[in-house]
């Protein structure tokens, strides 16, 4: 009996150890859609062709959009902002500030950028994604577009489930 107990011992332990499955939030098309065009609408108001990348939590493009007038460069840029705020888990600019002192390095790694104009997208706690925008004349004005579209799906954000 005593030479049993290691294995039921190993056999209690194991699930505790190992997950098969992994239950996350993940933003949806027409979430990610929708954030994209606030943030493009928001900033026609303002005068400004931007385009807008929202990528899922795990870094992948969900939804993209390019003004008419604006640069093709800038869904690129857009994209990689986007790809700071998921990697930092916060506004593109805030870590910019913060990490000047690793700025250089980050910045040649593919799918990175650190430039102001992007935020983390987070629905009832979690990080979800992430909303870049690119082609305002400075990244206060693309990360104003893009606040002012997350404001636009508060609601639908903070009752996520």
């Amino acid at each position: 009996m005593k030479a049993l107990l290691p294995l039921a011992f190993l056999a209690t332990a194991t699930p505790a150890l190992a997950t098969d499955m992994v239950s996350v939030r993940q933003i949806g098309l027409e979430l990610a859609r929708d954030i994209a065009m606030g943030a493009v609408e928001a900033c026609r108001k303002d005068g400004f062709n931007v385009s807008a990348v929202v990528l899922d939590r795990a870094g992948n493009v969900q939804a993209a959009l390019r003004d008419t007038l604006a640069a093709r460069h800038t869904l690129e840029i857009a994209e990689r902002k986007a790809g700071m705020a998921i990697m930092s888990g916060s506004d593109s600019g805030d870590f910019r500030a913060a990490r000047g002192d690793i700025r250089p390095e980050l910045n040649h790694i593919g799918g990175l950028i650190v430039m102001d104009g992007a935020v983390p997208i987070r629905a009832a706690g979690a990080l979800i994604g992430a909303v870049g925008i690119s082609g305002a004349p400075g990244g206060d004005k693309d990360k104003a577009c893009a606040l002012a579209a997350l404001k636009r799906v508060e609601e639908r954000l903070e009752f996520a489930m």
